[in-house]
């Protein structure tokens, strides 16, 4: 459905249920947290031919910012139910759509990764931290106080629908591979993502060095390597076979608008991944900036417990 908004209008508030998102077809708006308060943060503008919005893809889910329009601006606002009928119309659509959530999720990382090499930073055994590391902690301390307000759902929700039939229907680039086959390497740049069909793959970080670990095994019917899909970005992690005659699909940019053409639901299960992975990002980011505004709290009270410390080392020990 298009909607047109007058500069200054808001599109949807921090802290809403949203069950759609939109396509900005003409114009620019703002995304803010605290917006209108003494805390008011702009984290960025968003221009014609991007989306905001876009975790209703995964169901009604509380808005992470307030959005706001800079110009006069035109949109198409989209459920869930509309994104088939949409894609039908404008089937280069797409690949538009599975490349604004892979930059999403490229950006979510960025930041969680960030939160996660603050958190590496407290109670070094030195008792120094490095330069700079006081402000990385006010920044994501206030990035909770931030995100608390937006009432988040029950973590019950945030279980992956399973997804079944990933061999079903037209499908290209199938290969099957044997136990120990490295798929890609941490580091070298990244073309595609990938669909498993049948058995398993591990993913490690520090694979074949001493310092070599498993971060997740991924099975049938499940997506992994998205990251490859933005700008050749390079791999984070090392992706290798983990059972005989494991059948993976390797998935193109350029190969998905022939794929929804022959197989949508196919198309309909990778956005739909893609944004749950936008949502766990997005939890895991929550709960990693939680843990470091629970330190700062602590610290200017002057007392940080023993468990605190305790549950700060568990997590550096998991990175």
């Amino acid at each position: 459905m298009v909607r047109e908004f007058k500069k200054g209008e808001v599109i949807f508030y921090e802290g809403d249920m949203g069950d759609t998102f939109y396509e900005i077809v003409d114009g620019v708006v703002g995304v803010y947290t605290d917006y209108e308060a003494p805390t008011e943060k702009k984290l960025t503008e968003v221009e014609s031919g991007h989306i905001v919005g876009e975790l209703a893809l995964v169901d009604a889910y509380p808005r992470s910012a307030t959005v706001v329009c800079l110009t006069d601006v035109k949109t198409n606002e989209l459920t869930v139910e509309d994104l088939m009928d949409y894609f039908d119309k404008e089937p280069e659509k797409v690949t538009f759509m599975i490349k604004e959530i892979s930059e999403r999720i490229s950006r979510l990382t960025a930041d969680y990764n960030d939160a996660v090499a603050t958190i590496g930073g407290m109670f070094p055994k030195d008792s120094d931290r490095k330069p700079g590391l006081a402000e990385k902690i006010k920044l994501f301390a206030q990035n909770y106080k931030n995100a608390i307000k937006t009432n988040k759902i029950s973590r019950e929700s945030l279980e992956e629908i399973v997804q079944t039939g990933h061999e079903d229907g037209f499908g290209k680039n199938v290969e099957s591979y044997s136990k120990g086959t490295i798929i890609f390497k941490e580091g070298e740049p990244g073309k595609c993502m990938y669909d498993i069909f049948t058995g398993s793959v591990n993913i490690y970080t520090g694979y074949g060095t001493p310092d070599e670990k498993l971060i997740t095994t991924i099975g049938v019917n499940k997506f992994f390597g998205e990251m490859g899909l933005i700008n050749n970005s390079p791999r984070t992690a090392t992706a290798v076979v983990n059972a005989d005659r494991t059948t993976i699909m390797s998935m193109y940019m350029e190969d998905f608008e022939e794929l929804y053409e022959k197989n949508p639901v196919k198309i309909e299960m990778l956005i739909k991944h893609m944004a749950f992975r936008v949502r766990r990002l997005t939890d895991q980011y929550v709960d990693a900036c939680k843990l470091i505004y629970e330190v700062s709290e602590a610290e200017a009270s002057g007392n940080v417990p023993e468990e605190l410390i305790k549950e700060v080392r568990d997590f550096q020990s998991q990175y």
